[in-house]
């Protein structure tokens, strides 16, 4: 199939474009819920970072049906700007017709990648809250999400992309968080990371300092964090919980990133650290590295407050759906993170 000439008669997305900077002060409202998604609604599908395959956007639709919902792919969709996913304006018309239509119910990141930062700047964060909705993705979709959570005061939510695999543990989480919540709902670790545990450190769940924090959940990647320092993107960290994940990085680079954050940030501001799953980011065998779980308790085991290593998300099968501004708890003892106030309506 030609990558340019995937059946998009599905759905396509209607509404009107609407560009350029506006919302350009942090939200001083509180932090608004989206509508909960039901059976039949329109979801809309883009690519604001890089180009997807035509197997990632079939998964994609497939992963919508299968969840009860009509995707509707951004008009865009199709388009490729060497790696990115269209041109910046491109993918940022996408962005927008679908935020701006009030038939649409949802946007979904098909993928992430790289590119999602460089729309930052025209983003239109008032249209978002006149509009709010669901918004689902991870990876590279961290920079729209602490953007919007930062600009607009939108609760949006910290998931698989729309091509990520749909296991048992992924679904049931995702499916809570979109479609029928519950009160004082508590996210446990994947019943399969014990057992993956066993052959990959990387998956051992490891508490750097005991203890429980309450606070709203604020964070995501934890390159696409590190890269938003010095923007005026980056979230406030005044009592929050600071989630993080990473794939693919060699221990001292995760070192450096941390390093980074804490000359930047005043981490000893936050009421705790959750840490995913870092696939990938393993010292290799007969290396002089420190292992990653070394490197981890290095730069973060000093400061005062809970923190814990391999709680379920990040780029794994397993993971759960964080909505991003809701207050939460976080337990180290019990390796959970409980919600404590409505995440969706």
């Amino acid at each position: 199939m030609n990558r340019r000439t995937f059946n998009t008669t599905l759905l396509t997305a209607t509404a009107g474009l609407s560009l350029g900077m506006k919302g350009n002060s942090e939200s001083k409202k509180s932090m608004l819920l989206p509508p909960r998604l039901r059976a039949g609604d329109q979801v809309g599908l883009i690519t604001p970072a890089s180009y997807i395959e035509d197997e990632g956007l079939e998964k994609a639709v497939k992963n919508l049906e299968n969840l009860g919902l009509k995707p509707v792919l951004g008009k865009n969709i199709r388009a490729d700007y060497g790696s990115l996913a269209g041109s910046d304006e491109q993918r940022l018309a996408d962005f927008h017709q679908l935020f701006s239509n009030p038939e649409i119910k949802g946007v979904w990141c098909a993928r992430g990648g790289y590119g999602c930062a460089r729309l930052l700047p025209k983003v239109d964060f008032k249209m978002i809250r006149r509009n709010p909705k669901v918004f689902v993705g991870y990876s590279d979709v961290t920079a729209l999400h602490i953007a919007i959570q930062r600009y607009a005061g939108l609760v949006t939510y910290h998931g698989p992309v729309g091509s990520s695999t749909l296991t048992d543990y992924t679904r049931e989480h995702l499916e809570k968080m979109l479609f029928s919540p519950v009160d004082n709902y508590s996210i446990d670790l994947a019943p399969l990371q014990k057992e993956k545990a066993l052959e990959e450190e990387v998956y051992t769940t490891k508490i750097i300092r005991l203890g429980v924090a309450e606070g709203q959940l604020v964070g995501g990647n934890l390159t696409l964090l590190a890269s938003a320092l010095g923007t005026k993107y980056t979230p406030k960290l005044k009592n929050k919980i600071l989630f993080m994940e990473d794939v693919g990085e060699k221990p001292y680079r995760i070192d450096r990133m941390l390093t980074s954050l804490r000359q930047a940030w005043p981490l000893s501001d936050l009421a705790g650290i959750a840490m995913g799953v870092f696939a990938g980011c393993e010292s290799k065998n007969g290396s002089r590295s420190l292992s990653l779980l070394e490197t981890i308790e290095d730069r973060l085991g000093d400061l005062d407050m809970p923190i814990i290593y391999g709680l379920s998300f990040g780029h794994v099968d397993d993971m759960c759906t964080l909505p991003m501004g809701i207050k939460a708890r976080l337990d180290t003892t019990s390796k959970s993170i409980t919600l404590l106030e409505p995440w969706i309506k």
